[in-house]
Order: structure tokens, then C-alpha cells, then sequence
């Protein structure tokens, strides 16, 4: 291969792998302010998640507050209904956040989101909310996701 046409390859790869962060809506973040949602791999919004594999979900966002832990809450929004959504590691502690948390820091929530093989193929919107140690959102955030085969 000539030099050209492995800068080309290596350009094209690199598109793949660099995703844009994800569009969400904040749902109440009433202790934190969030900057930043990326869902990867996720090249197309919503974000379509394959059955029986797993999505690495990183938001990044400001604490207005102290606070001793953090506790991740999930949903889907199913007709307006929320449904529980269970994930591996509830404790935003161990997810990539150095607890206890300072006020005015900025943190980065680093997780998986695993889709069950069971899951049915739907639109859904997914609310993930980060609570404090008064229950207490530093973010909620809202972003819609298709679940296909």
C-alpha cells in the first residue's frame, strides 16, 4: 500500500471511532450541572444499542455540592411510563468518580450500560440520574435510544 492510501485508511478508521456527544436533555440536575454525554460506540443518534452487548456511558459534569457518595438511578421511558433499568454498578463512587465529592469540581461518570438479549426492539428515551448523599440530583439527563436486534 502507498503512503496516500494508507493515510486515507487510517483517516477513515479514525472517523469511526470518534463519535459526537450525545444530544440529552437535562431532566432536573438540581446539585450539578452536566457538560458533556458520549455513549459509545454510538456513530448514529439516537443511539442504536444491539441486543446482548454493552455501551460504555461517560457524563461529565460540575458538583455544585459536597457530598459522601453518589448513587445512579435508570430508566427507560416507555410511554411516558418509567421501567427500571438495572445496571452492573449503581455506585457513582466506583464508576470513575473519587469520593468524597468537592464542590465546584469537575468529575467524569464513567459506566456500562448493558443491553439484555431480551430486551424488545424499541424506541425508548433513557433517564440517568446521578443522586448526592441528600438524594439530590447532580444530573439527570434524558437521551433517546433505539434497541435493535
Amino acid at each position: 500500500m502507498d503512503v496516500r492510501t494508507c493515510v486515507f485508511v487510517l483517516f477513515g478508521l479514525m472517523g469511526l471511532t470518534c463519535a459526537e456527544p450525545v444530544k440529552f436533555l437535562d431532566c432536573g440536575s438540581t446539585t450539578g450541572k452536566v457538560v458533556l454525554v458520549d455513549i459509545s460506540p454510538c456513530a448514529t443518534q439516537p443511539c442504536q444499542l444491539h441486543k446482548g452487548q454493552s455501551y460504555s456511558v461517560n457524563v461529565t459534569f460540575n458538583s455544585a455540592v459536597e457530598s459522601q457518595s453518589s448513587n445512579a438511578v435508570v430508566h427507560g421511558i416507555v410511554a411516558g411510563l418509567p421501567i427500571p433499568f438495572p445496571i452492573p454498578v449503581e455506585d457513582g463512587c466506583k464508576s470513575g468518580i473519587q469520593c468524597p465529592i468537592q464542590k465546584q469540581q469537575k468529575y467524569h461518570y464513567v459506566t456500562a450500560l448493558p443491553v439484555k438479549s431480551e430486551y424488545p426492539s424499541i424506541k425508548l428515551v433513557v433517564e440517568w440520574e446521578l443522586r448526592d448523599d441528600t438524594k439530590k440530583d447532580l444530573f439527570c439527563i434524558r437521551f433517546p435510544v433505539q434497541i435493535v436486534s
